[in-house]
């Protein structure tokens, strides 16, 4: 029998003059974010396949992110469909109108989207009220739906206003691209102005994509688990994932989706497995619900990512410059250790001689400088090896096309690796997008674009996201987090920054 070891936060602590959030309703709820524009060959079969892989980690349902009609013609099938699944799955899915391409005036056909399900036992719901959602649209008026319902609605728009923001990644707002860790300084201005109205809280991985009309990345690079224990010491009353499927935008973690279309980022999807963050996550999500402040490790797991070439590596065949923000991005490769009982890590990157440090019980990510070729993990107990082995990808010093999408690879207790079985990285794909691809990003304004600071000294990431108590506030945006970067050159930099997404319920 395995013993339980539970992860003492690092955030707990570093929260306790926060706002928590608390309503009236304690069943928290997880939701991940699905590109219906994406599936169009989708069968009940496939959804229910998804549907399957999101309930292993706890995640309740898919927010549903779809365009119209006259977009995206087999969007009224593909909800069918997905609502089909969700009944027959005990799942739960709503519909996400992504307002790129609705339009204010869609009134009643939005209405009628919702009259279809609203008493389906897939839909999914809040204090008895359908919930339905938007990407943008924050002028759309729900009055008149919720008047031609006559039933309960619980609207969750997003905004680009100081309440109700899609920032789930390092930014000022916008697009505009920052150096990491993330904070919580918009939660808690926006706790400041919420009063007792819940909201939906965003966790996301990474941001990197690389299409024509949008080509930049985000520093996320330990994101997920700074953003995990953020969420276990905030509380919110919801949770999304951003995403389950946008492979656009890098951030999804579903496993191969064979009948997904294509809108050109196979070019950096295809053999870049994102499972390993479901692991992650998983008793994250349970702490979570269970309204703990830290997770429980169950069993003994490595899980690591890394991009596939050094951020300066000039790719010779493609037609779109390296991504912007890439400057303030480190080379260096990540590992995140969930553990029953304390260890010793040893991780070889390429060229870099091996460096082995210890790691305690609970769930640890650290980070080491990145080297080129063969990357390999170890970890040992009481002199005797646990798991580990090398990565599923070597990293490179060439590339024919730009790539600064995740792979991401663990071991198990049985210390093989888990990492899904996909196609070959292609090089070939044009750099285009689809008519309705993935929008998670907020469009380009004036005032909010996808420029990066013009800094070419990179400030070092995040070097450990520990489950034991630190003396250095990580999340305190009023003072600046200082991290160490294990193997690293000597050369320290305080850094500090602020972004997020929320949504407010219109009730």
């Amino acid at each position: 029998m395995i013993s339980k070891a539970i992860a003492t936060s690092t955030f707990a602590a570093l929260f306790s003059g926060a706002r928590i959030l608390v309503s009236a309703q304690t069943d928290r709820a997880v939701y991940a974010h699905f590109m219906v524009g994406i599936v169009r060959d989708y069968t009940v079969d496939d959804w229910k396949a998804d549907m399957v892989e999101a309930k292993a980690i706890g995640i309740d349902g898919f927010a549903l992110n779809c365009a119209p009609p006259r977009v995206d013609s087999y969007t009224p099938d593909q909800l069918a469909n997905a609502y089909e699944a969700a009944g027959q799955s005990n799942f739960t899915v709503f519909i996400s109108f992504d307002f790129a391409y609705w339009q204010n005036d869609d009134t009643a056909l939005i209405t009628s989207f919702l009259a279809n399900y609203s008493s389906h036992p897939g839909q999914a719901k809040y204090d008895g009220g359908q919930i339905a959602s938007t990407f943008v649209g924050d002028s759309f008026d729900w009055g008149p739906v919720k008047s031609a319902l006559g039933s309960k609605l619980t609207a969750l728009p997003t905004s680009r206003t100081l309440l109700r923001l899609w920032l789930a990644w390092p930014t000022d707002g916008g697009n505009s691209i920052i150096p990491g860790p993330m904070t919580t300084t918009w939660d808690d201005r926006f706790v400041e102005f919420l009063d007792d109205r819940i909201y939906m809280a965003p966790v996301s991985p990474w941001f990197s994509t690389h299409f024509n009309s949008k080509n930049w990345v985000f520093i996320c690079e330990e994101l997920i688990t700074d953003r995990w224990e953020q969420m276990l010491a905030l509380k919110p009353t919801l949770i999304e994932i951003i995403t389950w499927n946008d492979y656009g935008e890098s951030h999804y973690i579903a496993g191969p989706e064979p009948n997904h279309d294509d809108d050109g980022s196979s070019q950096w999807a295809d053999g870049f497995p994102h499972d390993g963050w479901r692991h992650i996550m998983k008793p994250y999500i349970a702490a979570y619900k269970a309204g703990a402040d830290t997770p429980t490790v169950e069993e003994d797991e490595l899980v690591y990512w890394y991009r596939p070439t050094p951020k300066d590596t000039k790719c010779t065949n493609d037609t779109l410059p390296a991504p912007q923000g890439i400057q303030l991005l480190a080379d260096v490769i990540f590992v995140t250790t969930m553990l029953t009982e304390a260890a010793s890590l040893t991780v070889t990157s390429g060229t870099q001689a091996p460096v082995t440090i210890d790691v305690a019980a609970g769930i640890v990510t650290k980070n080491f400088t990145m080297g080129v070729g063969k990357q390999s993990f170890s970890l040992t107990r009481n002199g005797a090896k646990i798991l580990g082995g090398d990565g599923g990808l070597d990293i490179s010093s060439s590339c024919t096309k730009y790539n600064f999408n995740a792979y991401v690879g663990s071991f198990g207790p049985s210390g093989s690796s888990s990492s899904s079985t996909a196609a070959p990285v292609s090089t070939d794909m044009p750099a285009t997008t689809s008519t309705s691809d993935s929008t998670a990003s907020l469009p380009t304004t004036a005032d909010s674009t996808a420029s990066a600071p013009s800094s070419s000294d990179p400030p070092a990431t995040d070097s450990s996201t520990s489950s034991t108590p630190s003396s250095t506030p990580t999340c305190d945006s009023s003072s600046l987090a200082t991290r160490e970067l294990v193997n690293a050159p000597a050369k320290m930099r305080r850094i500090f920054k602020l972004g997020r997404f929320s949504l407010e319920i219109d009730e």
